[in-house]
C-alpha cells in the first residue's frame, strides 16, 4: 500500500473535522459556526492557549464588526483579555486562507474591541445581547487589563505565504494575534509537536545566565542542579509561556485556591529580601540544558521544555505581584532542576511530580488520564453495549476518551471496513472526554456553578471530590454508575436541544449557562422531593421521556428568569452564571413540576438498594480483575519484585510475604482475591519509591 502524502492526510482530517462540526451542530441544534467554536475550544484549552472559552456571538448586519467569544474575565487571567473570532468554510475540499483574509477577519474583531470601549455602544444594545455583556465586561475591567490576545479559529489552511503577525499596541497595551488554522490543529492532534518549542534563554533575561550548583557526581545518571532564580526572571518566563510551564504539575489548579497565596503575597510586598528563606521554592525539570563553566562557577544559558512540577502556586503568585507592579528586584526563588531525557520524560517527570507533591494528601494522579477511576470508566465504555435506539437494530457503545484523540487514533489505523464497524460500535455522537464527564456529573452536585467557570476549573473541582470518594470506597464506581453517567449525558444533551426551543431564546443567548442550571435545578428539586431520577430507564431507552422533556422546559423557563436578572454588580450574564449566588436563586425559585415527570421518579430507598447491589457486584469484579492481573504478570515478575524489596530493604514483613506468595504461584495455587488487590495497591506504593518493575497487564475485561 502506498503511503499517503501530507496533503492527503490533511484532506482526510478535514473531512473528519467537517463531520465533527455537522454532528455537533445536529446533536446540539446549533449553527455550524458555533459548532466549530465548540469543537476547537477544548483542543486549544488542552494546548494551554486559554483556560476557558465562552461563546458570545455578536455580528451586526453592517459595520465590519464581529466577535464570537472570549477567554474569561481578565481579573481571573492575570489581566489578559482574550477575544475569539471564527471563520468557517463548509467546502468539502481544503481551502486556503490568505494574509488578506486574516487581516480582514482580525480587523472586524479589533473593531468590536474599539466599539466596546465606547459607552454609547452598549447603550444601543439589549442587555440580553451577548455583545452587550461582553462590552460591559471589557469596560468594567479595562483599567486592570494588562494585555490583549486575539484568536482566530478557522478550518481553512493558512497559505505558505502568510506573514507572521507581530505584537502591536492597543491603547498602551500589548496586543498579540494567534491563528489556529486547519493545518496547525491537525499537527497538534496528530503529533502533539506542533506547539512552539518551549525554550528559555537566560542570557536575554534581566538576571542573565543563571548561576547553578551541580548536585550530582560524574558517575551519576541523574543530572540535578540547584539555583537561586531571580523573581523577575521567573515572572517574565511565566508571562511568555503561561500554563505551559505547569503542564506536568498535578496540583496546579488545587494550589491556586490555597490560602497560602496570601502569605506569599504579603512576603513579596513587605519582606521581599526574606522570600528565599520563607518559601519552599520550585521543583522543575527540563529536557535539555546548555551550561557554561565560568570563573564564578557553572551557569545555565538555555533550557528546553522547562516544566515546573511543584511550585505552581509560588510561580503564579510572583507573576500576580509582577502584574501588580510589586518590585521583584530583591526576590529570589529556590529551584531544584532535574534534567531528563525526552524519551524518559513521559514516565520520569510524573514520578518527580508525585514525589515533589507527596507532602499533600491528594493523589498524584489527580489530573492524570491514568488515574484508576478514568481507567475503569474507559473499561466500561469498551465492553458495555447499549440497547438499540428506537428504529434501529444496531447495538452500540458509548466511547469514553480517557486521553484526547483516542477515538481518532483508533479509527485512523483501521481498514475501510474496519472503520465502518468501529463507527457502528462507537458512533461519533456517543463519545465524551474527561472534561465532558466532569461537566455531566458536576451538574448533579451543589457546586453546579463550577461548570460555568470553564472546563479546567470545573475538572479540578470534580477531581478533588472524586479522588476523595475513590480513596474512601472505589466499589461505588460500578457498571451501574457508568450507566447512570451515560444517562446524565443523555439528559444534558436533551437540555441542550430544549433550551433553544423556548420562545425567549435568541441565537447566542447564553445557551451553555442555561443548560448547566437547567439540569442542576432538576437534580436539586428531585433530591428535595426525596426522590431519584430513574437513570437506568433512561439508559435502557437511550433517551429521555416526553414527561422529562416537559420538565426540562419548565426548568429552562425558571432558570432564564434568574439568569436575566443578575444581582447588583453583575452586568455580564456569563460572569453572573459563575457565582454561587446565582445558583442559590435558581434553587429557591419554585417550580410546579409536571405530575407525569414526578410519577417517573424512584424512591430513595429503592435507589439505595440498587446501589448496594451494584457495589457488591463491583467488589467481586475488582477481586477477579486483580487475580487476572497478578496471574498475567507471572511468578517470575513477582520474584523480581520480591528480590528488589529484599535488596532495598523496602516493605513490611506482610508486604514481602504476600509478594513471595505471588512469586511461588502455580496453576493450582494462586493468591486470593484479597491478596491480589493488596498486591496491586502495594505496587503503586513501590513505584513511588523507585521500584523499577511496572505492571504490564490489565484484566481481560479491560481489553
Amino acid at each position: 500500500m502506498l503511503s499517503m502524502s501530507n496533503d492527503e492526510r490533511l484532506q482526510d482530517f478535514h473531512t473528519e473535522f467537517l463531520q465533527d462540526i455537522v454532528t455537533t451542530a445536529d446533536s446540539e441544534e446549533i449553527y455550524t459556526e458555533e459548532a466549530l467554536f465548540e469543537v476547537y475550544s477544548p483542543i486549544l484549552s488542552d494546548a494551554n492557549q486559554f483556560d476557558e472559552s465562552i461563546y458570545a456571538h455578536y455580528k451586526p448586519s453592517s459595520g465590519g464588526i464581529r466577535v464570537d467569544g472570549y477567554c474569561g474575565n481578565p481579573l481571573e487571567n492575570h489581566g489578559t483579555l482574550g477575544l475569539i473570532v471564527v471563520d468557517l468554510c463548509m467546502e468539502p475540499e481544503v481551502t486556503t486562507i490568505t494574509n488578506t483574509d486574516i487581516s480582514s477577519i482580525f480587523k472586524r474583531l479589533s473593531n468590536f474591541l474599539k466599539k466596546a470601549l465606547l459607552p454609547s455602544f452598549k447603550d444601543g444594545l439589549e442587555e440580553t445581547d451577548p455583545g452587550y455583556g461582553l462590552a460591559d465586561l471589557i469596560q468594567a475591567n479595562w483599567e486592570r487589563t494588562k494585555k490583549i490576545k486575539l484568536f482566530l479559529m478557522t478550518n481553512r489552511s493558512m497559505s505558505s505565504r502568510v506573514e507572521g503577525r507581530a505584537t502591536e499596541e492597543f491603547d498602551g497595551r500589548p496586543l498579540s494575534y494567534s491563528v489556529w488554522d486547519l493545518s496547525r490543529v491537525y499537527k497538534l492532534i496528530s503529533s502533539g509537536q506542533e506547539r512552539e518549542k518551549l525554550t528559555v534563554d537566560f542570557r536575554v533575561l534581566p538576571g542573565g545566565p543563571l548561576r547553578a550548583l551541580k548536585a550530582f557526581g560524574d558517575d551519576s545518571s541523574d543530572r540535578v542542579f540547584l539555583a537561586a532564580l531571580p523573581g523577575m526572571d521567573l515572572a517574565l518566563i511565566y508571562d511568555r509561556w503561561g500554563n505551559r510551564l505547569l503542564e506536568q504539575n498535578v496540583r496546579v489548579f488545587l494550589q491556586a485556591r490555597s490560602s497560602v497565596n496570601r502569605g506569599i503575597k504579603n512576603t513579596l510586598e513587605s519582606e521581599p529580601e526574606h522570600f528565599f528563606s520563607f518559601n519552599n521554592g520550585i521543583t522543575a525539570t527540563a529536557e535539555r540544558i546548555e551550561t557554561e563553566d565560568t570563573p564564578d562557577g557553572t551557569v545555565i544559558n538555555v533550557l528546553d521544555n522547562l516544566q515546573i512540577v511543584n511550585g505552581g502556586q509560588t510561580t503564579a503568585s510572583i507573576y500576580a505581584a509582577f502584574m501588580g507592579k510589586v518590585p521583584l528586584d530583591r526576590v529570589f526563588v529556590q529551584m531544584k532542576l532535574s534534567i531528563v531525557k525526552p524519551e524518559e520524560a513521559i514516565d520520569l517527570v510524573p514520578r518527580i511530580s508525585e514525589c515533589a507533591n507527596s507532602q499533600n494528601k491528594v493523589s498524584a494522579a489527580d489530573f492524570s488520564s491514568n488515574h484508576p477511576y478514568h481507567v475503569r470508566m474507559e473499561s466500561f465504555s469498551r465492553r458495555i453495549y447499549a440497547r438499540p435506539k428506537e428504529g434501529s437494530f444496531i447495538h452500540s457503545k458509548w466511547y469514553y476518551e480517557r486521553a484526547r484523540g483516542q477515538y481518532r487514533d483508533e479509527l485512523a489505523h483501521l481498514t475501510p471496513s474496519g472503520k465502518k464497524k468501529f463507527a457502528d460500535d462507537y458512533p461519533k455522537a456517543q463519545t465524551f472526554t474527561k472534561t465532558d464527564l466532569a461537566k455531566y456529573l458536576m451538574c448533579w452536585t451543589d457546586k453546579v456553578y463550577y461548570v460555568n467557570r470553564g472546563a479546567q476549573k470545573n475538572f479540578a473541582e470534580f477531581t478533588e471530590g472524586i479522588t476523595a470518594q475513590w480513596d474512601k470506597d472505589d466499589k461505588v464506581f460500578s457498571e451501574y454508575y457508568f450507566k447512570c453517567l451515560v444517562a446524565k449525558k443523555i439528559i444534558f444533551d436533551a437540555a441542550q436541544r430544549t433550551v433553544p426551543t423556548r420562545e425567549w431564546y435568541e441565537s447566542g443567548g447564553y445557551r451553555s449557562q442555561h443548560v448547566t442550571f437547567v439540569v442542576g435545578k432538576i437534580a436539586h428539586d428531585v433530591q428535595k422531593m426525596g426522590k431519584v431520577v430513574d437513570f437506568l430507564s433512561i439508559w435502557n431507552a437511550q433517551k429521555v421521556s416526553d414527561a422529562f422533556i416537559r420538565a426540562l422546559e419548565q426548568s429552562a423557563d425558571c432558570v432564564h428568569v434568574v439568569l436575566m436578572s443578575p444581582d447588583t454588580g453583575y452586568r455580564n450574564i456569563s460572569e453572573w452564571a459563575k457565582q454561587p449566588g446565582c445558583w442559590e436563586r435558581v434553587k429557591m425559585t419554585e417550580v410546579d413540576w409536571d405530575p407525569a415527570f414526578v410519577a417517573e421518579l424512584k424512591d430513595e430507598a429503592a435507589e439505595k438498594e440498587t446501589l448496594e447491589e451494584a457495589a457488591q457486584d463491583q467488589k467481586m469484579l475488582n477481586g477477579i480483575e486483580a487475580q487476572e492481573i497478578v496471574w498475567l504478570e507471572g511468578a517470575e515478575f513477582w520474584n523480581d519484585v520480591y528480590n528488589w524489596m529484599i535488596r532495598q530493604g523496602e516493605g513490611s514483613d506482610k508486604d514481602r510475604g504476600i509478594v513471595h506468595t505471588a512469586a511461588s504461584m502455580t496453576s493450582r495455587k494462586i493468591p486470593s482475591e484479597k491478596q491480589c488487590i493488596y498486591l496491586l495497591n502495594l505496587m503503586k506504593k513501590l513505584r513511588t519509591i523507585g521500584c523499577p518493575y511496572k505492571l504490564k497487564h490489565r484484566s481481560r475485561r479491560d481489553t
